[in-house]
């Protein structure tokens, strides 16, 4: 075994790091992305025009998913941010893949009844039945309880999970990253009813 010497670490000028070029600092990203979430859940509830409703329905379609995801991606589960990224993705998701969702989506309603009913997707769970009743959750950002927007997504996959289980076609670590998502919306879901009835 050979033993390197020790040496001090170099000293840096000021000037040193102010010639590195990086990206945005990540605490105004952060910070900037839990102003837009703010802005995007409570502006919207305040305005009371459905077309606000519409706009933020579309506005991963608009500016891009991975925009969305580079501002609201790394948050917290629990933050507005956070539960905002988990609601765009579940939707872009339920588009990308709608028929491979109706049938993990079939598949797991017998075995999760209580999580069916709450997510509310019509019977049976087509691919435009799942696409309506995803729309009509982030439709509730805008009008409706957020804490009920929440529990919604949270128990549709709730029971993609659960159905994904029962077809065997998906890996273990695919089934535990959907009871994840679901877990993490439904905590965020209680968060929010007890910031409400704070």
């Amino acid at each position: 075994m050979t033993s390197r010497p020790h040496h001090r670490p170099a000293r840096r000028s000021g000037s040193y790091f102010d010639e590195i070029i990086g990206g945005a600092d990540p605490a105004l990203v952060t910070e900037a992305g839990d102003r837009a979430a703010e802005l995007l859940v409570r502006g919207a509830r305040e305005s009371q025009d459905d077309a606000v409703a519409e706009r933020l329905l579309h506005l991963a379609d608009t500016e891009g998913i991975e925009s969305i995801a580079e501002v609201w991606s790394g948050s917290p589960a629990d933050s507005l941010a956070g539960c905002l990224w988990r609601l765009f993705l579940l939707r872009s998701w339920v588009y990308a893949d709608s028929a491979a969702v109706a049938r993990e989506f079939e598949a797991g309603r017998a075995q999760a009844q209580v999580a069916r009913v709450v997510a509310g997707v019509a019977d049976p769970p087509g691919i435009e039945e799942l696409r309506t009743m995803v729309d009509q959750v982030l439709r509730g950002i805008a009008g409706g309880d957020f804490a009920d927007v929440l529990f919604r997504a949270s128990a549709f996959a709730r029971v993609v999970a659960t159905g994904r289980a029962v077809l065997s076609h998906a890996s273990p670590a695919e089934v535990q990253r959907m009871l994840v998502l679901a877990e993490q919306l439904e905590a965020a879901g209680h968060t929010e009813l007890a910031r409400g009835l704070a």
